[in-house]
């Protein structure tokens, strides 16, 4: 290059202004589908099914052969009666050995239902709660096996004479009347009565199963009239669990007031 060269003036465009130098062309955006734009990415792996839950095992009552043995061996009374009837090993007189054994049964189961509450509550036992109903329920078959004596074999369906008797008769008064209690104690037995009638009067309902066995005792003393040893026993025992009953309630009723 010459001086002249350097002397001379830059070249303008046409509109008296430099050109602006070339821009490089900015290359495009590869798509992400080509084949350098990423790195292939590897494919989830598949979820594994988990092992599949086994229920929890059931956990079974205590004692669970209680309940079918309870049904069992109340069903042998009903069973020793009826073997010895066919047999003809009954007493001279079969109809009032068969009655007499049937409200005997009936009253002892009776004792026995009574007795499940105040033995949880002194005890601490859990199952007397479990059997108390089977144990009522039989209470209340026994004692209409022992009407149902009394109504066919031994009356022959003599409606009069029934309705005498138990107007004329204090013991056949007050077996009745202890009867009728069970009956309605019987058919409200259910959990789906306790849901109807509501726990707390479902509870003073079934109170009345006291008042029926204080009726079926004084009917066996009444009945027998001579050698009360017997029914003086169960006497004894129903009135220790009044008696404990009414200690409960009465440590209750101090509590509430105190609270």
């Amino acid at each position: 290059m010459t001086a002249s060269d350097e002397s001379r003036p830059a070249r303008r465009s046409p509109r008296g202004r430099r050109s602006a130098p070339a821009r490089r062309p900015v290359p495009a955006p590869q798509s992400a589908t080509a084949p350098h734009s990423a790195p292939a990415r590897r494919p989830a792996p598949a979820p594994q099914s988990s092992p599949a839950r086994t229920p929890a095992p059931r956990r079974l009552a205590p004692l669970p052969w209680l309940q079918p043995g309870i049904f069992i061996g109340a069903l042998a009374p009903l069973a020793s009666i009826a073997l010895r009837a066919s047999q003809g090993a009954l007493s001279a007189n079969p109809i009032a050995e068969a009655e007499n054994e049937l409200g005997l049964t009936a009253l002892i189961f009776l004792v026995a239902s009574l007795a499940c509450t105040p033995a949880r509550r002194l005890l601490g036992w859990t199952w007397p709660t479990r059997v108390r109903r089977e144990l009522g329920l039989f209470a209340f078959f026994y004692a209409v096996l022992h009407f149902l004596t009394y109504l066919m074999l031994d009356q022959g369906f003599d409606l009069l004479g029934i309705v005498g008797d138990i107007a004329q008769r204090p013991f056949i008064t007050v077996g009745f009347l202890a009867l009728v209690l069970l009956v309605p104690l019987a058919f409200t037995s259910t959990t789906a009565s306790i849901r109807r009638l509501g726990y707390r009067r479902w509870q003073r309902l079934h109170q009345l199963a006291y008042v029926a066995g204080v009726l079926a005792v004084v009917h066996f003393i009444w009945r027998v009239k001579i050698d009360v040893s017997q029914p003086l026993i169960y006497a004894s025992v129903l009135g220790v669990l009044l008696l404990v009953r009414v200690v409960v309630w009465l440590r209750q009723r101090s509590a509430n007031r105190a609270v």
